[in-house]
């Protein structure tokens, strides 16, 4: 059936192209417009995950895009998602819930049922909405990635919708870019793509005229626009760890260890954008020799492989590091993973993150953890039991079940949750030195985040809203959108009259 005039997907020529935030930006320009508009992604390969009202887990970058719509994000925004745990193995989460790991050729023979939850979960969501705005995922021109794909073209042609393709120019190349991938393209899927978009240009619009011309004579697609780089949009990554911040009004040092399997990393953006923070990323992805002296607050970040990152944590000297941060009157942050880290030993007989077996913990809780095949989904809201008692919310999305005396010294007070009504959380070592907890997210919210670097040693911290942040921002990439799309360009490539109109109506 066909999906033209209800679906519009945006592809891009590369990986970080820009079509997270194409399709970001689209969903509140029409949502402004009172366009009734949702997110899709058919399939989404990251660690960094979202937990939805109903307990279901979907990518991060299809939670943000719900929240440009207005909406609440559901399980039908991405059906399917992909959390690697191996160079060449993932877990596979379908419609929230997670069914089993699998290897990369186990995975591509499982592709067609992959393909049929999809196609149910988008036609969901075109009977519930006017519009729905898909995004695709890497490249579409990946020859080795063509037969099954359903994040795609094979997706686009699956159910007939037109698309979009963007491409990045601040990296270079975006002519080479667009034409080569056109060019790798089967003719349908030529005649598919309806337009360009150009994005992160920077300069003088008039000295790329010349090639635009070009580019709309030698495809014979037209350019859609071209959004100039915005500087400073904090938005939630997809996947790939953003900048460090450093400020020279900082007061406190903080710094977060990298694991290679990290997971959730946005957790730590508000601390990014605090004017008073210097953050540093230390580790896996972060640059060669640097090391976690130096801090006030050194965080454990969650992790998809616990202890395969604990291994690597011991192999690359950082667990002395930490030992001695802590005797120097230092504290110590630990999420989710970066929590279990912290007790006696981590169980993993049934080998729900790999190889079956256990290994030691950093003992600096007394805590003791049992992976178990039931993953806990849920979000959360209370108070937290340090300082203040500021309000937090968040979420729990962890395969863990931890037990111990160090719990009957909480650091967090549920009573947001069906699921754990009046309960407490987490755990504060008795020296105060150390706190340990399951949710994700707290950092977001103003009177937690205030309380928590309090805690860690900062005197006066300044009100930060991550929240409010993120949505200014999303309006300001929607003006931007609005300014520098042709709408009557649009409007011809893509049929969707009726959109284009509602935005030259809030362009106006």
């Amino acid at each position: 059936m066909s999906s033209f005039g209800k679906t519009l997907m945006v592809q891009g020529t590369t990986s970080d192209a820009g079509k997270t935030t194409l399709v970001a930006g689209f969903c509140r320009v029409f949502a402004r417009a009172d366009v009734s508009v949702a997110p899709f992604k058919p399939q989404n390969m990251a660690l960094n995950s979202a937990v939805t009202l109903e307990g279901g887990e979907i990518g991060r970058s299809q939670a943000l895009q719900a929240y440009a719509c207005g909406l609440e994000p559901h399980t039908d925004m991405n059906p399917i998602l992909l959390k690697p745990n191996s160079d060449t193995g993932a877990q596979v989460i379908v419609q929230g819930r997670a069914i089993q790991n699998l290897e990369a050729e186990d995975y591509h023979r499982y592709k067609p049922v992959a393909m049929q939850v999809v196609r149910e979960s988008h036609q969901r969501l075109t009977d519930q909405y006017d519009l729905v705005l898909v995004e695709g995922a890497g490249s579409p021109a990946e020859i080795n990635l063509r037969k099954g794909d359903i994040a795609n073209m094979g997706f686009a042609e699956a159910v007939d919708c037109p698309i979009i393709l963007v491409a990045d120019i601040d990296r270079g190349g975006v002519f080479a870019h667009l034409v080569g991938t056109l060019d790798l393209l089967s003719e349908s899927e030529q005649n598919r793509v309806v337009g360009f978009v150009i994005n992160r240009f920077r300069g003088d619009i008039a000295l790329l005229e010349d090639g635009l011309d070009w580019l709309e004579q030698k495809t014979g697609k037209p350019v859609l626009g071209v959004l100039p780089y915005l500087k400073n949009l904090n938005l939630d990554a997809e996947d790939a760890v953003d900048a460090q911040q450093s400020s020279e009004q900082a007061e406190i040092n903080i710094k977060v260890l990298v694991f290679p399997r990290i997971s959730n990393h946005t957790d730590f953006d508000a601390l990014r954008l605090h004017p008073q923070v210097n953050l540093e990323y230390v580790g896996e992805h972060a640059e060669a020799g640097k090391s976690l002296e130096g801090a006030d607050l050194i965080i454990l970040p969650g992790s998809k492989s616990v202890r395969a990152d604990l291994d690597w944590m011991r192999r690359n000297g950082y667990h002395r590091q930490i030992e001695k941060h802590l005797r120097y009157g230092g504290k110590l942050l630990g999420i989710c993973g970066g929590f279990q880290m912290l007790g006696n030993i981590l169980i993993d007989d049934l080998g729900i993150e790999g190889v079956p077996g256990q290994s030691d913990g950093l003992g600096l809780l007394e805590l003791d953890t049992q992976l178990l095949p039931e993953k806990q989904l849920t979000q959360v809201s209370g108070n937290l039991a340090i300082r203040a008692g500021g309000k937090f919310s968040g979420y729990e999305i962890h395969c863990g079940q931890t037990a111990g005396a160090a719990l009957e010294r909480p650091f967090l007070h549920i009573d947001g949750s069906p699921l754990a009504e009046g309960s407490f959380e987490g755990a504060v070592s008795k020296d105060d030195s150390i706190l340990g907890t399951y949710v994700h997210g707290l950092l977001d919210q103003p009177e937690a985040l205030s309380d928590i670097l309090s805690w860690a040693g900062l005197e006066a911290p300044e009100f930060l809203d991550r929240n409010a942040i993120r949505d200014a921002d999303l309006d300001r990439l929607a003006d931007c959108i609005e300014s520098h799309m042709n709408w009557q360009k649009f409007s011809a490539a893509t049929g969707l009259e009726w959109v284009a109109r509602s935005g030259e109506k809030e362009r106006a």
